[in-house]
């Protein structure tokens, strides 16, 4: 059963990133009362996901954001929180997303790690496969999802939450907030909308990220037992292997393949194969990875020189570009970023200020 203690720990938690939200204020108004009705709710097994936000984003790529309602979210937390305890332990040391001291920094030092070893610090040839699930998140099958779950625990109570989740049709009644003349300009195979009962879980979920984790953990370790590859890294579903035979990498890939279609319900993209020298370089969550150094992946710095010659860049922005960018050897890249700014006479103001200005103003 959920203790309130847990429930109001994942409620902090939760509310860290959302402190100003209007979903998160309403519920502070009558926090305690609120909880111990959710508490209630779900102790008793009449606990109902409310309707979700959807809105739609145009870059990277078209793409359908599901945000569950605050409520919802504290929920997400409590069964993340026991799942992870029981799942961390058994995901391999080299899955990057959305856990525990991992991400991308930590994937793109492991991989130039990898990628030294696997050349002689780069002294001899070597070469890697990168790998893509298509529409990995719409493709997801509940039916394997829930009995994925149901190998990692028999608690009967955190099942149910566990279904409930799963199963829950997020496009149904939702509020689409932003981007709605974009719904259906998405490929049939890329949203819930077109998507069956039976498929798809929802890109913006905590949930979604670590289900996703816990449907790829079976192909890491058919990866690292079967295939028996030693240098692999895996960001969502993004899959990196080295070798030092472009055979071994091609025969892998069938394998793969045929792993993902018998067991998991999912197939790989098919334009997005690469068999190359490491020596190219590997495009990996905004990074250009190589044995001797990194770089910063053209299309990020493209996006950044964008809103500065649009003049949309502030400070908060910029501080997170300037995060990114210093995991990389980029020191002259910066360099050239400021002088733009001075060109384009943009003083960054952190957004709060700015708003404070504008309030001030009128």
């Amino acid at each position: 059963m959920i203790a309130y203690e847990q429930l109001f720990r994942c409620y902090i938690n939760c509310r860290k990133n959302k402190r100003n939200t209007l979903n998160q204020l309403a519920f502070e108004i009558d926090a305690d009362i609120n909880l111990l009705r959710l508490q209630e709710e779900l102790n008793n097994r009449t606990y109902q996901p409310g309707p979700s936000i959807c809105f739609v984003l145009e870059k990277p790529k078209l793409r359908e954001v599901f945000a569950a309602t605050f409520r919802d979210r504290i929920v997400h937390h409590v069964l993340i929180e026991y799942l992870s305890g029981i799942c961390e332990p058994r995901f391999i040391h080299d899955s990057y997303a959305c856990r525990p001291g991992k991400g991308t920094h930590a994937a793109i030092g492991r991989l130039q790690k990898f990628c030294r070893s696997i050349t002689g610090n780069n002294t001899r040839r070597a070469y890697y496969m990168q790998l893509d699930v298509r529409s990995f998140f719409v493709e997801i099958n509940k039916e394997i999802l829930e009995k994925l779950v149901k190998k990692q625990t028999d608690n009967e109570h955190m099942l149910w939450l566990t279904n409930m989740i799963i199963w829950n049709d997020c496009a149904l009644n939702c509020q689409i907030t932003r981007g709605g003349d974009l719904i259906n300009r998405i490929p049939a195979h890329k949203t819930l909308f077109k998507a069956p009962r039976h498929k798809g879980l929802p890109i913006g979920n905590l949930t979604s990220q670590f289900f996703a984790n816990l449907y790829l953990n079976e192909l890491d370790h058919f990866i690292k037992r079967q295939l028996k590859c030693r240098f692999y890294v895996r960001y969502m579903d993004d899959l990196v292997l080295l070798s030092e035979s472009k055979e071994q990498l091609q025969n892998w890939m069938i394998s793969i393949e045929e792993f993902l279609n018998d067991h998991l319900d999912l197939v790989l993209h098919p334009t997005k194969r690469i068999i190359a020298p490491i020596s190219n370089g590997i495009d990996f969550v905004g990074y250009i990875v190589r044995p001797e150094y990194v770089l910063v992946r053209k299309r990020v710095v493209g996006n950044l020189k964008h809103r500065i010659w649009s003049r949309t860049v502030d400070e908060g922005i910029w501080a997170s570009y300037m995060g990114h960018f210093q995991h990389a050897q980029s020191g002259r890249l910066i360099i050239r970023l400021r002088e733009a700014l001075t060109k384009n006479n943009i003083k960054l103001v952190h957004p709060k200020n700015k708003r404070s200005e504008q309030w001030q103003h009128s």
